[in-house]
C-alpha cells in the first residue's frame, strides 16, 4: 500500500492523515503510432505522479494522488477509431465535481497533472477559482518539468523519441519493436502564422501524420527515458513540497 495513492489506501489511513495537496492526473486514450499503446499518456502520468508523491511523502509533506482520468480532449482525432474524446465542457463539469469533493475533505490546494498535449486547463482554472475561491487550483504538464532537449536527440511531439523512451522504461512489455514504428513524419501547416506559433487552429490529425506519430522514435532507449522521468519527477516533487508548505492566502510577497 502506498498511502499517497488514494486508490491503494483505505478509510482508516485517510481519516488519520491531514492531506495538504490533492493531485489529479489527467491523461488520454489515443493512438500512439504503431508501436505504443493507446494508454501511453495514462501510463506515463501515473508513473511520474506516483514517483513525485513518494518523494514528497518521504520529505514529510502529505500529498494525495487521485485516480487518473484516462480520457482527454481528442477533437482532432475523431476519425481515428477509438481515440476517446471528452469535450472541454465535459472536463470542466468533471473538475467542478472533483474540486467540490476535495474542498469538503478540507484540502485547499488542488493540482491537475496533465499528460496529454490536447488538454488545456488555463481557462477552466479561472472558472474553478470563481466557483471555489477557497481552493487554489493549478495545472502543470509533467513533460515540461525538465528540458527534454537535454535528454533526447529528437524528442518529438507525439509517440516520438521522448514518449517511446519513457515507455521503454516504464512498461517495456507494451512497446512493440521499433522496426514496426512509423517514422513520425508530420506535415507543416500552409498558414505562416500557424507555423510561427501566434495563431492556433485545430490540427486534423490524419492530415498531419500518416502513422499518428509526430517525431521519429528510432533513437529511443529505456536509459534516456529513465533519466528524463527522474528529472521530471524530482522537479514536480519540489513543486508539490513547496506548495504544501505555503499558505494559499499568502502566495505573493
Amino acid at each position: 500500500m502506498r498511502p499517497y495513492i488514494l486508490a491503494e489506501t483505505n478509510w482508516q489511513a485517510v481519516k488519520d492523515t491531514a492531506f495538504e495537496v490533492a493531485v489529479l492526473p489527467w491523461g488520454a486514450t489515443e493512438a500512439h503510432n504503431y508501436h505504443l499503446p493507446y494508454a501511453t499518456d495514462n501510463i506515463q502520468n501515473e508513473y511520474v505522479v506516483a514517483e513525485a508523491a513518494r518523494l514528497v511523502w518521504e520529505a514529510g509533506s502529505r500529498v494525495v494522488v487521485l485516480p487518473n482520468v484516462p480520457f482527454g480532449i481528442n477533437t482532432g482525432q475523431l476519425d481515428i477509431p477509438l481515440c476517446m474524446n471528452l469535450n472541454p465542457s465535459t472536463q470542466l463539469a468533471i473538475l467542478k465535481d472533483l474540486v467540490d469533493v476535495v474542498q469538503r475533505a478540507g484540502i485547499d490546494k488542488f493540482v491537475i497533472l496533465n499528460g496529454h498535449g490536447g488538454n488545456h486547463f488555463k481557462v477552466m482554472i479561472r472558472e474553478l477559482s470563481f466557483h471555489f475561491p477557497e481552493v487554489l487550483v493549478c495545472a502543470l504538464n509533467w513533460y515540461e518539468a525538465a528540458d527534454w532537449n537535454a535528454y533526447f536527440d529528437e524528442p518529438g511531439d507525439h509517440a516520438g523519441e521522448m514518449e517511446t523512451s519513457a515507455m521503454q522504461h516504464i512498461a517495456p512489455e507494451l512497446v512493440r519493436p521499433l522496426a514496426e514504428a512509423g517514422d513520425g513524419a508530420a506535415k507543416a501547416c500552409r498558414l505562416q502564422a500557424v507555423r510561427e506559433g501566434w495563431v492556433t487552429i485545430q490540427r486534423p490529425w490524419t492530415q498531419v501524420s500518416a502513422d499518428t506519430g509526430v517525431g521519429n522514435p528510432a533513437r529511443a532507449t529505456a536509459a534516456k527515458g529513465a533519466a528524463y522521468l527522474d528529472a521530471c519527477a524530482g522537479r514536480i516533487a519540489a513543486f508539490f513540497q513547496e506548495l504544501a508548505q505555503v499558505s494559499r492566502t499568502d502566495l505573493f510577497a
